[in-house]
């Protein structure tokens, strides 16, 4: 056999393997391109059982073993990946943790078990103290459903979290916005089920659609074939966090933040809309407060420097109650 037809022989096997991984697992090559994009910017991921969830997190070393360990905490539907252009900004000496919350992205999910902010506020508080460095003080960043888990844990465990941050956080009454009434009639705004739901999906999260991933076919069948099958289970947490008697919680367990803290939203936020964040700092007055123009409720992907430089502030210029 000729070099050229042993080659294309192998080329051959591989294309036939990697469409057996991708049939057996659509998911599977995007998540491998997400890998390899954390890749890229320095993280790897790492794997933990605490109490009674697995784990998975990305983690980057910083340069000072006693630089702040920033830990970043995502929202509903979103997983550790939507940080990665905010890692990628924040430059600097610090040690980054990326976390799957529990029953997202590629953590473990348990049947029956409860995925609203009391108890994912109560796994984060164990992940933190399992991840933690002595000498290395936690700031705690926490966006939308993951900015009201955070709020909770700031305010329970002032041990654990030495600075937080709040960005287009839910958990307050704020002003009456077509996502919010939507939540309120027990729909799923964030529900996909078609190429016209991805793509509403993305416009509601994104004010700039320069800045929406680009999901082409037939990437975008496998995001839609996922996103059906997670349909249950969004709509559980969404009725845990968006309409049952802890939906307030985050702004009720504010009040006794009194670490360093910021609050930052995009005044294009259709998801959590921006009179938020004057609730958010009635609770917390030492909070530093940043709005930024032209992004929507995925400050940290549409805006990632701006916030990485809202973040340094936090860290260097801060100041506690």
């Amino acid at each position: 056999m000729t070099r050229a037809r042993t080659v294309a022989l192998v080329a051959a096997v591989l294309v036939c393997a990697l469409a057996l991984w991708a049939w057996r697992d659509p998911m599977a090559p995007l998540r491998a391109g997400m890998a390899m994009q954390g890749g890229w910017i320095g993280l790897s991921e790492r794997h933990a059982v605490i109490d009674d969830h697995r784990w998975v997190y990305d983690e980057r070393d910083g340069k000072d073993p006693a630089a702040p360990t920033v830990v970043m905490v995502h929202g509903f539907t979103g997983s550790k990946e939507n940080w990665y252009p905010l890692a990628e900004s924040l430059r600097g000496p610090y040690r980054l943790v990326i976390p799957d919350l529990p029953g997202w992205g590629e953590s473990q999910r348990l049947a029956g078990a409860d995925y609203g902010f009391k108890a994912q506020a109560a796994r984060l508080a164990a992940f933190l103290s399992h991840v933690r460095r002595d000498g290395s003080p936690v700031v705690l960043l926490g966006h939308s459903m993951g900015g009201g888990i955070v709020a909770i844990v700031a305010a329970e465990h002032p041990d654990l979290v030495a600075r937080v941050a709040l960005i287009d956080a839910a958990g307050v009454r704020f002003n009456d916005n077509v996502f919010g009434t939507e939540v309120l009639a027990g729909k799923n705004p964030f529900g996909v089920h078609d190429a016209a739901s991805l793509q509403r999906y993305l416009d509601t999260v994104f004010h700039d659609r320069a800045a929406q991933p680009a999901i082409p076919w037939p990437a975008s069948k496998a995001v839609i074939d996922w996103r059906i099958a997670q349909a249950p289970f969004e709509q559980q947490v969404l009725d845990r966090i968006g309409r049952s008697d802890e939906r307030f919680l985050p702004g009720e367990r504010a009040a006794s933040i009194r670490q360093p803290a910021l609050l930052l939203w995009c005044r294009q936020d259709r998801v959590i809309d921006p009179s938020a964040m004057a609730l958010y700092a009635r609770k917390i007055p030492q909070a530093m407060q940043v709005s930024l123009d032209g992004c929507g409720h995925m400050s940290i992907m549409e805006k990632p420097d701006e916030v990485a430089a809202a973040v340094a502030q936090l860290i260097q210029q801060g100041t506690p109650r």
